[in-house]
């Protein structure tokens, strides 16, 4: 993992911040002017009384340099260590440069019992206006930025987050990464190496992802002293099978696999639910990683650890909990995508915009080109919000159900459309129907289906189940549906843009056809 600097004025809350983020993302934190204190044996205001401020700044370069070159991630500088050329060319070619801002008035509040700062002795108010003057156009050069003013700490490293694409779930078994990062698969094998997953590998995938990424995967593996198999299953929904797991399964011991192995899950959503439901059951579990390669599955099913195959009767009836050790996210898969499979993709973007960040449920209101100028911020944000709300709820027994916004009715009419829907229209379909039943038992006001059925056609995503889908039919696979209580549906409903009620049972199931 590259390193994270964080910068900013005297103040600003870096340490604060890096501190709360080494906690959120796992990785290790060091505070540079710290580190500059141990090496020399004594604090910074006296290195700068007793050799003055250009000795200070070649300690500095060195404790950068020792930082870079370490297992730290997460790095606090000084409010001034990047003014030297030579520091801010190291930090920019190791990492992320993070500029945390924050006014006069803040920055005089958080420093005025602080007598220990060389630069900032006298009247803090005139020195610091100063300071900030003096270096105001060294410090907005930094283009990733946050307001420390406007944003609590914890906000702070929470929107670092997802600005950098990097999270860590835990609350179901061993902590693990999601990783958002533009030509990831050929980066494969060092974040397994990082991470020391272990070998012999099997990559599985399917006939239309095998020919695009299963060799780079395999180069990036071998590359980093992998032996590696490669398993391929004919593409498609219908492929979701006991079968095909068998197949899998062989295919591990001819690979050599053993409990100790990973299993590398190279595709879309069901790819992902049969590798990982394989990984869970071969010799009672082994590892195994997610490297998504559609939209859908990158900001859905990716996460969370739900593994599983399709019955006859339903979707996803057998499979267990199994989070993988890693989910790596490439935005560069998405432009082997055809755009019907983004527009599918983005029901799910639209679903995670009505459960908990109504702006990105703006821009994908927006139409389909404000999405598509920048799939790795749409990749973000979407994971953002499924990460939130699984961390709260691993196991599904409270908010976590959000998730299944229209799902209940979009898995039944995928199934009854024999699959010739794609899941994101199933799901946008399902999402406006399950939008129009809240209004209807009075969850929702008024208009909040229109809302919501205006912003998926904006994304050429269909909004109503087709006249000749047969209504028993549907209610018949709702019938059979996991999500079910004691007999009775239970929904996740849309109450308005940025909040979902989950547990909503619903008996007549023919109010969702009025």
């Amino acid at each position: 993992m590259k390193k994270i600097f964080l910068y900013g004025p005297s103040g600003s809350g870096k340490s604060t911040v890096g501190k709360l983020l080494a906690r959120q993302t796992g990785l290790s934190f060091v505070d540079l002017d710290t580190l500059i204190e141990e090496q020399a044996g004594m604090p910074i205001p006296q290195i700068m009384s007793e050799q003055g401020e250009p000795a200070f700044r070649d300690l500095e370069t060195a404790a950068l340099k020792q930082a870079i070159a370490g297992e730290t991630g997460l790095v606090a500088l000084g409010g001034g260590a990047l003014l030297r050329e030579e520091n801010r060319a190291l930090a920019e070619s190791s990492g992320r440069v993070v500029f945390l801002q924050a006014g006069v008035d803040t920055l005089v509040k958080r420093l005025t019992a602080d007598y220990e700062r060389p630069l900032l002795a006298g009247d803090l108010r005139e020195r610091l206006t100063g300071l900030l003057e003096r270096r105001g156009e060294h410090y907005v050069s930094f283009s990733t930025r946050f307001d420390s003013d406007a944003l609590t700490p914890a906000q702070i490293a929470w929107q670092i987050q997802i600005a950098l694409g990097r999270f860590r779930i835990g609350g179901m078994g061993a902590a693990y990464d999601a990783v958002v990062e533009n030509g990831g698969i050929d980066r494969l094998g060092a974040l397994l190496r990082e991470r020391k997953l272990n070998g012999p590998t099997a990559i599985v995938t399917e006939s239309n992802v095998g020919p695009l990424y299963a060799e780079r995967a395999a180069q990036s593996l071998r590359a980093a002293g992998y032996q590696t198999t490669i398993i391929t299953f004919p593409a498609g929904e219908d492929n979701k099978t006991l079968e095909s797991i068998q197949e899998m399964w062989r295919g591990f011991l001819r690979g050599g696999l053993d409990r100790k192995s990973t299993v590398v899950a190279l595709g879309g959503g069901v790819t992902g639910d049969m590798a990982g439901f394989a990984a869970a059951t071969f010799m009672r579990g082994c590892g195994w990683v997610g490297v998504p390669t559609t939209l859908l599955s990158m900001v859905d099913s990716s996460l969370g650890g739900k593994t599983g195959i399709d019955l006859p009767e339903g979707k996803n009836l057998v499979g267990a909990f199994h989070p993988p050790s890693l989910v790596l996210a490439d935005p560069d898969a998405l432009a082997s995508l055809p755009d019907a499979e983004l527009r599918s993709g983005l029901a799910e973007v639209v679903k995670h915009g009505i459960i908990g960040d109504p702006g990105l449920f703006a821009l994908c209101a927006a139409g389909y080109a404000s999405v598509k100028s920048d799939w790795a911020s749409v990749v973000r944000r979407a994971m953002a919000v499924k990460v939130a709300v699984i961390e709260v709820d691993p196991y599904e027994r409270g908010i976590r159900a959000s998730l299944n916004l229209g799902h209940t009715v979009g898995h039944a009419v995928e199934l009854v459309s024999e699959f010739k829907l794609r899941h994101g229209e199933a799901v946008a379909i399902g999402t406006v129907v399950e939008a129009r039943l809240a209004e209807r038992l009075g969850l929702a006001a008024g208009g909040l289906s229109e809302e919501i059925g205006v912003a998926f056609a904006g994304l050429g995503l269909p909004t109503h189940i087709p006249p000749e889908m047969s209504r028993e039919a549907i209610v018949q696979a709702m019938k059979v549906d996991k999500k079910k209580s004691s007999g009775v549906i239970k929904f996740a409903l849309p109450v308005a843009i940025g909040r979902v009620e989950v547990g909503v049972a619903v008996e007549d199931l023919s109010l969702i056809f009025e």
